[in-house]
């Protein structure tokens, strides 16, 4: 069977991203595009901007919330479209895989058009870490990502499929660049791996990591998933601060093996 070669890591930039395609390709889609196949960002009104104090104040609230382990606060704290796709039994359990925040501080405010940025940095049980939290017009959490550029990029990918693979759609998401997950929601990811499973069958694990090719603008991670039906190579690219912009599966998947 004549199998696509893998994306060219060259050809792609963060003004573009590899979508899950629905069927068994996948498509390049620009940033910007109308992304047809995936839920709009959001469609409720942001109302209006919070105040630089305001913001502060709702990212104390929450990070108060995730240092206690308070999962029911915390999802609380997500906007309603990230509530759609998680639970707060969903919150406790990625609370409890994650190490422990001990404490925190709150490094800038930053207020947008219709959203807040706060960049916080958290010392846990598993050393300091940086986080940005993206705060709609009520403060609750729009969106957030992790400062992971110092990061092996091929525990990146992991970590990235570990979040997929389990469910843990909001998480995922995280690991997206800013431009990504402005232009694809945790609602979108849900809907392309449940799709996927659809030709593969049901998710049965993870296998090998591999870092396939790496310049100076970004690298491509192969990560092995085995389905029930077969297993194949997801390819998660990622930018010079480890943030995926992209995530693209073989245009035609393995056939499955014979029984042994």
């Amino acid at each position: 069977m004549q199998r696509r070669l893998r994306p060219a890591l060259t050809s792609l930039s963060l003004g573009a991203a590899l979508l899950f395609g629905g069927g068994t390709a996948s498509t390049l889609m620009p940033a910007g595009s109308a992304l047809a196949q995936a839920p709009a960002a959001s469609t409720s009104a942001p109302g209006p901007v919070l105040s630089i104090e305001q913001a502060r104040l709702a990212a104390q609230r929450i990070l108060e919330a995730q240092k206690a382990g308070d999962a029911n606060a915390r999802y609380a704290q997500f906007s309603d479209e990230l509530q759609a796709v998680s639970s707060p039994a969903m919150v406790q359990a990625t609370m409890r895989s994650q190490p422990k925040v001990l404490s925190y501080e709150l490094l800038s405010v930053r207020s947008g058009v219709s959203t807040s940025t706060v960049e916080a940095e958290l010392t846990t049980t598993a050393g300091k870490r940086t986080v940005f939290i993206v705060l709609n017009g009520q403060g609750r959490i729009a969106r957030f990502y992790v400062d992971r550029a110092d990061d092996p990029s091929s525990k990146v990918a992991a970590q990235f499929m570990q979040a997929i693979s389990g469910g843990q759609f909001i998480t995922a998401h995280s690991f997206l660049s800013p431009q990504f997950q402005k232009d694809i929601t945790p609602q979108a990811l849900q809907a392309k791996w449940l799709n996927l499973q659809r030709i593969t069958g049901s998710f049965v694990k993870l296998g090998r990591v591999v870092e396939a090719e790496s310049n100076p603008d970004g690298r491509l991670v192969l990560v092995n998933v085995q389905f029930n039906r077969l297993s194949d190579n997801v390819f998660v690219i990622l930018n010079t601060s480890n943030q995926v912009t992209g995530v693209d599966f073989p245009a035609e998947p393995n056939a499955p093996q014979p029984a042994r």
